[in-house]
């Protein structure tokens, strides 16, 4: 049994033999035939079978012809210079990112291509007289990168920036730096320069700099133990709170007592080093994206019956009595009950279940669940925000 030499997976139904090599689909053989039209073969070259195979796409951009939808999904649209950016799932090799920043040789509109792989995303741009967004959607498409084009896109807002943590890092930094200048009199032993004329102020200074790394760099530490302690929860900044107030209150004693400089030197690198580490930690989770809700996976549009007519409506607009339909492998994005067809949904998004369940004309359904056999037609009986998921969501994320 022959592997596909695009996507690697084996040739079980069908084998295509196309210029010394095999296929497992016609949708395998028909991007290689692009990229090697284009010269663009190194893709293969820089990994071996790096490539997916096209899912059928019929229908499922036609929202892209609704121009309110295209201007929330743009980044930029000035003079024919259009800037829109996509997550594309599949990007997982330098293969995947070589091919995305060659779009220009796939198509002259293309003027720009620029992965970012942590994010698995491209930010395209191309100009608009010569190809819309719909038809560079396809042209993804059509060479095996879908993006994945979700209602947090068209809902997407600037996420406001909590800069506390660094203002609190700037000053645990700022005092920790201070402090180590200040203590290399003791350091060194430099007795005369020392013990006689700046022992006294230089350890002052110390318990100045002090202060503010305690109560305020280091607040959160003591909120948090403070917390954990009243709810009966032995938390990891229990033993670091203490571990703080104890060096402050010795050094504290030493100096006032004249026993000696104390720890403060200590006392502000254990703030600024956890401080360092929540700070990468933070960034870490914000590169990797880890918050996400209902709106992440729902589709931006959905076909509308109106009139007999087929419409492109946005999901927020999905009144109740609307009639909608749902393609195969189309996620239902609200409550409703099954006019026409036969359905099959996969409801494992939902419930975590994988076998799908058989509706019939007439029977309820549920979003969250996902088409997986010939077009249905479904009346609405709730909004999005309404359904039964969003409202699972919602509990979901009140008892976390």
């Amino acid at each position: 049994m022959e592997n596909c030499y695009h996507c690697g997976d084996a040739c079980r139904d069908t084998t295509i033999e196309h210029q010394e090599k095999f296929f497992c689909c016609n949708g395998c053989k028909t991007v290689f035939d692009i990229l090697n039209e284009n010269d663009l073969t190194y893709y293969y070259d820089l990994q071996t079978t790096p490539g997916k195979t096209p899912l059928d796409i019929e229908g499922r951009f036609d929202f892209l012809d609704n121009q309110h939808i295209i201007h929330q999904l743009l980044e930029f649209d000035e003079q024919d210079t259009q800037i829109v950016s996509f997550v594309i799932p599949h990007i997982h090799c330098s293969s995947c990112i070589w091919v995305l920043e060659n779009l220009n040789k796939l198509h002259s509109a293309v003027k720009n291509a620029q992965v970012n792989f942590p994010q698995k995303s491209v930010r395209i741009t191309y100009n608009s007289s010569e190809i819309n967004l719909k038809e560079l959607v396809l042209l993804l498409c059509k060479i095996g990168y879908e993006p994945n084009i979700s209602l947090e896109d068209f809902n997407k807002k600037e996420r406001k920036i909590d800069r506390s943590l660094i203002y609190k890092l700037g000053v645990a930094g700022f005092a920790f730096g201070n402090i180590m200048f200040l203590s290399f009199p003791e350091y060194f032993e430099v007795d005369e320069f020392w013990l006689e004329q700046f022992k006294h102020l230089f350890r002052w200074l110390m318990f100045a700099f002090a202060v503010p790394v305690v109560f305020y760099s280091g607040r959160d530490y003591f909120i948090s133990a403070y917390k954990g302690l009243r709810s009966k929860i032995l938390n990891i900044d229990v033993p670091i709170a203490i571990g703080i107030l104890v060096l402050f209150v010795r050094s504290t004693l030493d100096i006032v007592m004249d026993w000696g400089t104390g720890f403060f030197d200590s006392l502000a690198g254990l703030v600024f080093f956890l401080l360092l580490g929540k700070f990468f930690q933070q960034k870490t989770y914000a590169f990797l994206s880890f918050e996400r809700d209902y709106k992440s996976y729902f589709p931006i549009a959905i076909t509308q019956l109106s009139k007999q007519e087929e419409v492109q409506t946005p999901v927020y607009e999905l009144k109740p009595g609307n009639r909608i339909l749902i393609r195969n492998n189309e996620l239902i994005p609200t409550d409703g009950i099954l006019i026409k067809g036969s359905a099959l949904i996969d409801y494992s998004f939902v419930t975590g279940e994988a076998a799908p369940v058989a509706k019939q004309s007439g029977d309820k359904i549920y979003a969250g669940g996902r088409q997986q056999a010939g077009i249905i037609e479904v009346e609405v009986t709730k909004e999005v925000e309404q359904s039964y998921l969003t409202q699972l969501w919602n509990l979901s994320l009140i008892h976390i």
